[in-house]
């Protein structure tokens, strides 16, 4: 369940009402987000996005009654945007520690979305442990928290590709050794039948991480009407009916693009 996590001691809590009435009289919510996807282009082929942070973000400006933009934001400036007004809210990946750190400066409003990373492959790959990654082709997603990481933690070599399905679509052609992605979307892409020879994957490693809001501290009505949405989400099925869109959405989007047999 969503729960707010107190400002420090001594931060300022007043300003009640004022932040919701901003957003209103502006007419729009201003969410702070890890990596904001590129327009769609007329004629481009529709791409579902690695991340599910833009529908939870315009599910809450849906619930405001105004409209939405997002903004890229990084570690090193989130919580200069957020205090200077720049975003009214960040929507960001955090582990325990981060949440911890957010919640010494500002309030947190936890979503109910937690992940590791998961890496999947052929059935009758060779790659039985983490460290048989090294020099081996992981596809990762533009956008996804695991860029960089594979490389990083185990050697492999990074295709970047521009969104999940391409980088599904790698793996069934034999483009990529393995690819990655959230633990809780992946379990759901490898119940599909057609999915079966490409599930083999490794024991979990990699942190856990939550999909986190944080707010200003003087923004206490923000806060709670964020807290009131999540809680409302967590009795209403949002997050498992959005992964299901998203494994059905992506699962299509490699079918219509699958002009060549998986490789053998």
């Amino acid at each position: 369940m969503a729960s707010i996590i107190a400002p420090s001691v001594g931060a300022k809590a007043g300003g009640e009402g004022e932040g919701l009435n901003r957003i209103r009289q502006r007419g729009e919510l201003i969410v702070g987000i890890d990596y904001v996807t590129p327009s769609y282009s007329a004629g481009a082929k529709y791409r579902t996005p690695e991340s599910l942070d833009t529908e939870a973000a315009e599910g809450l400006a849906k619930s405001l009654k105004v409209t939405v933009s997002t903004l890229a934001v990084t570690p090193q400036n989130r919580f200069q945007l957020l205090t200077s007004g720049k975003v009214d809210a960040l929507l960001v990946r955090a582990s325990d520690a981060e949440i911890a750190g957010f919640a010494s400066e500002a309030r947190v409003v936890v979503t109910g979305y937690v992940a590791q990373p998961k890496l999947i492959m052929r059935t009758d790959t060779d790659i039985k442990q983490w460290s048989q990654l090294k020099t081996r082709s992981v596809c990762v997603s533009q956008g996804s928290p695991y860029l960089g990481s594979m490389k990083a933690r185990f050697g492999a070599r990074e295709m970047v590709m521009r969104a999940p399905a391409d980088a599904l679509l790698a793996l069934r052609t034999g483009q990529c050794d393995a690819t990655v992605h959230d633990d809780i979307l992946l379990d759901g892409m490898l119940i599909l039948p057609e999915w079966k020879k490409f599930s083999a994957s490794l024991p979990l490693s990699g942190p856990t991480t939550k999909l986190v809001w944080v707010i200003r501290p003087a923004d206490g009505d923000v806060g709670q009407a964020i807290a009131n949405l999540m809680r409302a989400w967590s009795k209403d099925g949002f997050w498992s009916g959005t992964r299901k869109k998203w494994v059905n959405d992506v699962a299509f989007e490699v079918y219509l693009d699958q002009n060549v047999p998986d490789c053998h």
